[in-house]
């Protein structure tokens, strides 16, 4: 069978490496055509674009760039007519895969949309859309699927693949002593994380603020995690000779073995959570972007992060615009590191978290899912 895949950012390739890993043993004929990165194609995709060059983050960044997003869509729908696959699996980024939905659709290409549009948060008329375009979606979210049964829609519940993935990596995050030699860390210094995101845009928004805190915790050692399609030069620029480890492609050991982590509001913040690490969220865009989502968004998003939005309650700490300043990042920051309470009771929930995500297995189920609709 031939699949075209498109995730159109990092959250997604690793994701889709995944399902493409358990598709291939449904299918060992199984070609791949892909827009994502390199763990897709390291599982035998043909590349057809690197999400590097689809991340745009913020209304007004998206808006700049309109040029660019609609001549990506042009090539993408003509990418699919000469391909011509039996199936095509969207993977989240909901603003260009919803049109490719309907193209696909309207061309007669059965459609899997892989993890939700927040339709739950806003803009709910996409619902009909998704009735309309979608053959199957795969939720990963517990209250996903009653959601969109009140549409009378059936959606596929199949729990969430970063339980799987670190199922896969548990194994690989080794010691802590062995972690810190690895890097030449302090032997002796406790490790704070900080996850800047992965788009340039909130590289540059974003880790320069988180950097403000460093010389007040003279008794910790902060590292960074890098993402492998940014330059190194980047973030030099930002951390501004600040010396500061760069770790690239270690990100879970990173986290295991940290006692704290500064995380950019995204996926990181679930991977975080299930990994165990206490953590602050932080989110910063350009200010029109903020103004436009907070008119859009505000009053049907109580929460930002995964973490909280899951579990509807405010389990982590969530610094967005105005509030991620210097002064409330080292605020909570001190808290997730010296208070054994807030220590205490933000790793009570993440337990409670996992419990409600179930257990792995969500990449196989959606693979074995597609390959039934295929038959």
């Amino acid at each position: 069978m031939k699949y075209y895949i498109i995730a159109g950012e990092a959250s997604g390739d690793l994701l889709g490496s995944y399902l493409m890993k358990e598709i291939k043993k449904n299918d060992s004929q199984a070609d791949f055509l892909v827009w994502g990165g390199d763990l897709m194609e390291a599982q035998g995709g043909e590349l057809a674009k690197h999400y590097k060059d689809l991340a745009f983050m913020g209304f007004w960044e998206v808006a700049k760039n309109l040029r660019t997003i609609f001549r990506n869509l042009a090539i993408c729908k003509t990418d699919l007519l000469l391909y011509e696959p039996d199936v095509v699996i969207l993977i989240d980024y909901p603003g260009f895969n919803m049109r490719i939905a309907e193209f696909a659709k309207e061309n007669g290409f059965r459609v899997v949309y892989y993890v939700s549009p927040s339709v739950w948060a806003w803009k709910k008329s996409r619902v009909f859309k998704i009735k309309r375009d979608v053959d199957l979606l795969l939720t990963i979210l517990p209250f996903e699927k009653e959601f969109y049964a009140k549409y009378d829609y059936d959606a596929a519940y199949i729990g969430h693949p970063l339980l799987d993935v670190l199922e896969d990596q548990k194994e690989s995050f080794g010691t802590l002593e062995q972690f810190k030699e690895k890097y030449q860390l302090d032997a002796h210094k406790p490790i704070i994380a900080i996850l800047p995101g992965s788009r340039k845009q909130e590289l540059e928004r974003i880790l320069p603020m988180m950097l403000t805190v460093i010389d007040q915790y003279p008794e910790h050692q902060f590292v960074i995690s890098k993402v492998k399609w940014q330059p190194e030069a980047l973030y030099r620029k930002l951390l501004n000779n600040r010396d500061i480890r760069l770790i690239e492609g270690d990100t879970y050991p990173m986290l295991h073995h940290a006692t704290a982590a500064l995380v950019t509001s995204g996926t990181a913040t679930l991977e975080t959570a299930l990994i165990g690490t206490p953590q602050v969220v932080c989110y910063k865009t350009s200010h029109l972007s903020y103004r436009i989502a907070k008119l859009l968004v505000g009053k049907h998003l109580k929460y930002i992060s995964l973490v909280n939005l899951i579990m509807d309650e405010p389990i982590v700490t969530e610094l967005i615009q105005g509030d991620m300043n210097t002064q409330r990042v080292k605020k909570e920051l001190d808290l997730i590191i010296y208070d054994p309470t807030t220590i205490a009771t933000m790793k009570s929930r993440y337990s409670a978290l996992k419990e409600k995500l179930g257990n792995s297995g969500a990449s196989a189920k959606g693979a074995e899912l597609i390959n039934k609709i295929l038959m």
